[in-house]
């Protein structure tokens, strides 16, 4: 369809699966119409982000060794990938970023997430777009999983930058998130330690493991467990959550099974078919925006 037809579309109630380019989108997007985004733009990497999703056989001629020694063959199902490499990073997410905050409500908060290599620019950018004012957290994620490095500390940390449109009025609730053990139990009441303690800005959650059920395949997919206890916190029932670097789906999946509807938009048609089917079971609407 016509992109300039999105507005009626926009204004309902239906969760949606927008396929187009997000600068295109974004300015059809009402002004304070959405509580909470999340985005997990391409961190700029350099690279071409590549998953491959794989089926294995028992074979006595298999190249890959698996439990007791037995062998393996191994067949490459579907490959998904996409450049992350950019010549000029603020200048690309500027005007995305200048959309987001636009889009957001008075009550809203954007959820920002980057890696250590951009993090300061990044950071200097949303301060600049937001005010240093409307800065509320920096949340780091790590990790323990992948390779390590001998030559460095190893890197096994995200940061998810939040930032509030208004100061005075933004809506949060840590009471609304998952509750995590004690690391030194014995140090709280009994009454303390069954109930588990809020999260802190650190968050120890691993990725989504290959033999996850969760797993779509998508390269850098998050996981749902991180995207949930956004949406608790920084969300309400029935409010709109829009991600618009999508990629799996993860905060649409997340928002949907906490009632609130998601508007989830990417470019690449490797995302939208993977949200298509990931997501079906919360009846979205599948629109081509074209220009």
């Amino acid at each position: 369809m016509d992109i300039s037809q999105l507005t009626d579309e926009l204004a309902s109630s239906h969760n949606l699966i927008l396929h187009g380019d997000n600068l295109r989108i974004l300015p059809h997007m009402p002004e304070n119409s959405v509580q909470l985004i999340y985005i997990d733009p391409p961190f700029n990497t350099g690279t071409v982000q590549r998953k491959r999703q794989i089926a294995t056989t028992r074979s006595a001629s298999g190249s890959r060794t698996g439990f007791n020694g037995m062998r393996y063959e191994e067949t490459v199902l579907s490959t998904m990938a996409y450049q992350d490499r950019f010549d000029d990073y603020l200048s690309y997410l500027e005007p995305r970023v200048i959309e987001a905050r636009r889009i957001l409500s008075n009550t809203g908060l954007l959820y920002f997430h980057i890696d250590q290599r951009e993090v300061h620019y990044c950071k200097i950018l949303l301060d600049t777009l937001f005010g240093r004012d409307c800065f509320l957290n920096e949340i780091i994620w790590a990790y323990d999983y992948g390779g390590r490095s001998l030559r460095r500390w190893p890197a096994k940390h995200d940061s998810i930058l939040v930032y509030v449109k208004s100061q005075e009025q933004y809506q949060f609730d840590l009471t609304q998130s998952d509750r995590l053990p004690y690391l030194a139990p014995s140090l709280v009441s009994r009454e303390k330690a069954e109930r588990g303690k809020l999260p802190t800005d650190v968050w120890w959650n691993t990725i989504v493991p290959t033999n996850s059920r969760e797993k779509t395949g998508y390269p850098t997919q998050k996981p749902v467990a991180i995207l949930e206890r956004i949406v608790r916190t920084s969300s309400r029932p029935g409010d709109t959550v829009l991600d618009f670097f999508a990629g799996s789906g993860t905060a649409g999946e997340a928002a949907a099974r906490n009632g609130r509807r998601f508007i989830m938009v990417d470019s690449h048609p490797d995302a939208v078919a993977v949200m298509e089917k990931r997501l079906a079971p919360f009846s979205p609407t599948l629109m081509e925006c074209s220009p």
